[in-house]
């Protein structure tokens, strides 16, 4: 069966580092991935979408965060920086063109 899997959630303080990842079984990433996130109380939004070549990331997180790939290991990471307590989310990976998604991992950002 198809599937993503997310790893690496966990609590982290103001001005922390994580690096979550997220494999995929039965299927190899193309070249369309995407990270998602989703607060209580608010809608899931756009985090980092990787489209070919080009990767774009949400306006509040451009600088902090990297989405990358390993197609060695056919897992996708996204490296999160001076993490803040608005960061606090599931994150949840997405294969847009397959219209497939993670279970998600919980980030907590807080003292």
């Amino acid at each position: 069966q198809v599937r993503l899997e997310e790893f690496g959630g966990d609590l982290v303080q103001p001005g922390g580092s994580l690096r979550l990842s997220c494999g995929a079984s039965d299927m190899t990433f193309d070249s369309a991935i995407a990270w998602y996130r989703q607060a209580p109380g608010k809608h899931r939004e756009l985090v980092a979408l990787l489209s070919g070549e080009k990767t774009t990331y949400t306006a509040s997180v451009r600088g902090r965060f990297s989405l990358s790939r390993d197609n060695t290991t056919n897992t996708v990471y996204l490296h999160m920086s001076s993490l803040k307590p608005e960061d606090t989310a599931v994150y949840y990976c997405n294969a847009p063109l397959r219209q497939l998604w993670g279970q998600g991992t919980q980030v907590t950002v807080s003292s």
